[in-house]
C-alpha cells in the first residue's frame, strides 16, 4: 500500500517565512493551456472544479492564436489540460497543427476519457502524432483510486493504459511517452518520487502487465475544491503550516513558472494554473494570447506573481508539472 511509504522528513528545513520570495521569469519554454472545464469525472483533488456539468470551452476564435504564438516564441512545448481536454471539438487540429510545427505536445489525460463513447480512436490517434500522455494515477490500488476519482475509475484507467502500451506507450519507443502522476490522498505531501517509481513499475507489472516511462509525484495544492475539503475537515490551515514548514529555498530554481505560461479558456494569461484558478494575474506588459502577437516580450526577468499558494511547489522535494523538483540524494 502506498500510504506505508515515508513522507519527506521536514525537520531539517522547517520554518515560516511570512511571505513567499519574489520570482523571475527565465527563457519561455512551454505554453500550457487549459482548453475547458468540462470532464468526464469530478476528483476529489482537482483545483480547477472540472466536471462533467461545467461548460466553459475555450472559442474557436482564441484556439487559432495558439499555433500562431508557439511560433512566433519558437516554443518547445505545448501542454494541453482542463477538465479532459480530448472533450474539446478543436483538440485534434490543434494537436495536428502544433506537430508540424515541431513542437513537443503534452496530452495532461485522466486514462478513463480513452474508453469515453465516441473517443475509440484516440489512443491511435496521440500515438500517431507523438503526443507525451501524462496520466493521473494517483495508486495503483483500486480502492484508493476509486475513492479519490470516482468508483469504477481504477478499471477504467488500466484499461486504458492498456490501449496505450499495445500501441507502444511506456515501451522502448522513446517518441511515445507515458508518464503517470501520483498526488496524495489527504493533506500530505508527497513520498521520494525516485522510491514511489520503483513501487508503481513493480506493482503495475506484476499486477496488471502494465509499463510506463516515468512517474511524478505532485503535492495538491490548497485552493478551489480541495480547499473547500480541508476547509470542511479543519484541515486548512495545518496544511498550509505544513507547506510553508517544509519550504525548500533551493527549489526556487526550478519551478515551473519561470519558463511556463498558463493560458485559461478565455485566453488570458497567468504564470501559473494555479495563479489562473485563482485570478491572480501576471505583473508583465501582456494578459491574452493576442496580446504575445502584439508586443514582442523579453522574458528573462519578468516578475512572477506568487502567494501563499506557492508554498505547495517548494515543499520538500518541490512539484511541478513535472514532478519532484529535486531528489532525495540532492536535498540530503
Amino acid at each position: 500500500m502506498i500510504s506505508v511509504l515515508p513522507s519527506h522528513d521536514t525537520s531539517a528545513t522547517s520554518f515560516r517565512p511570512e511571505v513567499f520570495p519574489e520570482l523571475h521569469r527565465d527563457n519561455l519554454r512551454t505554453l500550457q493551456v487549459n482548453l475547458g472545464y468540462r470532464c468526464n469525472q469530478s476528483c476529489s483533488h482537482c483545483h480547477v472544479n472540472a466536471g462533467p456539468t461545467r461548460l466553459e470551452m475555450m472559442d474557436p476564435q482564441t484556439m487559432a492564436l495558439i499555433p500562431k504564438v508557439l511560433d512566433q516564441y519558437q516554443l518547445e512545448c505545448l501542454d494541453l489540460t482542463g477538465g479532459a481536454p480530448e472533450l474539446h471539438p478543436g483538440f485534434k487540429d490543434l494537436v495536428i497543427q502544433a506537430s508540424c510545427l515541431g513542437v513537443e505536445v503534452i496530452d495532461r489525460c485522466n486514462l478513463t476519457i480513452l474508453t469515453e463513447p465516441g473517443q475509440h480512436d484516440l489512443a491511435a490517434f496521440l500515438a500517431k502524432h507523438r503526443v507525451t500522455v501524462v496520466a493521473s494515477l494517483p495508486c495503483y490500488e483500486a480502492e484508493n483510486v476509486d475513492q479519490q476519482r470516482g468508483k469504477g475509475v481504477f478499471e477504467r484507467s488500466l484499461i486504458g493504459l492498456r490501449q496505450l502500451n499495445q500501441l507502444g506507450y511506456g515501451q522502448n519507443d522513446e517518441q511515445l511517452i507515458l508518464n503517470l502522476i501520483f498526488n496524495p490522498q489527504g493533506p500530505q505531501l508527497p513520498p521520494p518520487q525516485a522510491q514511489l517509481e520503483e513501487a508503481y513499475r513493480k506493482e503495475l507489472k506484476q499486477r496488471y502487465g502494465i509499463e510506463f516511462t516515468r512517474l511524478f509525484t505532485i503535492a495538491n495544492m490548497p485552493i478551489q475544491r480541495f480547499a473547500t475539503q480541508l476547509t470542511m475537515t479543519g484541515q486548512l490551515e495545518s496544511y498550509q503550516q505544513l507547506l510553508e514548514g517544509a519550504h525548500n529555498p533551493d527549489n526556487l530554481k526550478t519551478v515551473m513558472c519561470r519558463s511556463l505560461i498558463s493560458v485559461n479558456w478565455q485566453g488570458q494569461l497567468f504564470d501559473c494554473d494555479f495563479n489562473q484558478q485563482l485570478s491572480l494575474h501576471p505583473k508583465g506588459p501582456v494578459h491574452h494570447l493576442r496580446d504575445l502577437l502584439d508586443v514582442e516580450v523579453q522574458w528573462p526577468g519578468q516578475p512572477i506573481t506568487v502567494g501563499p499558494h506557492c508554498f505547495g511547489c517548494t515543499a520538500g522535494n518541490g512539484s511541478s508539472c513535472g514532478g519532484a523538483l529535486q531528489s532525495e540524494e540532492e536535498i540530503g
